[in-house]
């Protein structure tokens, strides 16, 4: 569901003007909007100083990035399956194949062959830096080289998981990602055969963000950097900014958004991991997409704009002053929730003006 706040300046003022047009006893010259004083309106409002902001407002739902797929490169079978909802940090098991776990580490080229004694690669050398900072390192100088201090590391590895110490990493025993994840769904069950054609498990990162759904005409809302306000279930209030739009399949994948006809929006949380700790998931949230803002600027009520007769025409407002008005030219500016930005000789914070009524 998506909502709009604010109105197009030029139908807010036509808007006024329609509204408005008994307040308009004068007629613009160039010196000023009118001459002479007129009798007061029957109804006025105060010119304010605040915030003005135009936004946009969808149901989201909170959801964690960069959804991908965990396969088995090797054929084997579930011993023990991956827990869903579960945080996977380096050097712990995703899930058990044939009764030998399977183990995180980071990094961002992921493996793709057996590691042993007399290989060299970037994969040699982040297996190297996960077995370090695992506390398997000692004697190990961490380079792309797998040597005999290599082959030692590994076995202190293998034997802390109560496995034959080969000193080989073999394929599919190590899933490398950039960061610890977070276990979005177990998609192989207990006794399941795996391999290279299906997932065992889809993981994501550990950062929480909320997906909502815009109209391709808002497309100048997904840019990245955008600043939002999320309302989350719980309805607390995040601040947070988009950090890109989702693919289809992460949209698939996420049980919500992609109907097809709209773009899926990413909004990160600055908050960080904790922002939505305790959040119900499945619940909806209120994303607040901020298209524009002006800051401490005066406003005044939209039906308070009257459009000016004569050559030069522009807009004014009917100053009042004890028991007489006056209609002062003024420049308009952005309007959002029935107000608009005003400035002009004589327009002040608390100065009364006239307002239509209906």
């Amino acid at each position: 569901m998506r909502r709009r706040t604010g109105l197009l300046l030029g139908a807010a003022v036509l808007t006024a003007a329609a509204a408005g047009a008994a307040l308009l006893t004068v007629t613009s010259d160039e010196s000023g909007a009118g001459s002479g004083d007129a009798a007061p309106p029957a109804a006025t409002a105060e010119v304010t100083r605040t915030d003005l902001v135009r936004s946009e407002t969808a149901d989201g739902k909170i959801d964690f990035a960069g959804r991908r797929a965990v396969k088995s490169p090797v054929e084997g079978t579930v011993t023990v399956a991956a827990r869903e909802g579960a945080t996977v940090a380096r050097g712990e098991t995703l899930y058990e194949r044939d009764d030998k776990p399977v183990t995180l580490m980071y990094g961002p080229v992921p493996a793709f062959r057996e590691m042993k004694a007399g290989d060299r690669g970037s994969d040699v050398l982040q297996l190297e830096r996960n077995l370090a900072a695992l506390g398997y390192g000692t004697g190990l100088y961490v380079d792309p080289r797998y040597d005999a201090a290599t082959e030692a590391a590994v076995k202190r590895w293998q034997k802390s998981l109560n496995r034959t110490p080969t000193g080989r990493v073999g394929e599919g025993d190590v899933v490398f990602q950039p960061d610890r994840v977070k276990v979005v769904s177990a998609d192989a069950a207990l006794a399941d055969q795996v391999g290279p054609d299906g997932p065992v498990l889809t993981v994501a990162s550990t950062q929480p963000v909320v997906r909502a759904e815009l109209d391709e005409s808002d497309a100048q809302l997904t840019a990245r950097g955008t600043k939002v306000e999320v309302t989350l279930p719980s309805g607390r209030t995040e601040p947070g900014r988009v950090s890109g739009t989702a693919r289809p399949e992460e949209q698939d994948g996420a049980g919500g958004g992609g109907s097809g006809d709209g773009i899926t929006v990413e909004v990160t949380l600055d908050g960080g991991r904790s922002a939505a700790a305790g959040e119900d998931a499945k619940a909806t949230a209120t994303v607040k997409f901020v298209s524009e803002s002006r800051e401490n600027v005066l406003t005044v009520p939209v039906e308070a704009v009257v459009a000016l007769r004569g050559a030069h025409g522009g807009y004014g407002l009917q100053t009042v002053s004890g028991g007489t008005s006056r209609m002062v030219r003024v420049k308009t500016g952005m309007t959002a929730d029935g107000r608009i930005e005003v400035s002009g000789s004589g327009i002040t914070e608390g100065t009364k003006v006239g307002v239509a009524t209906p």
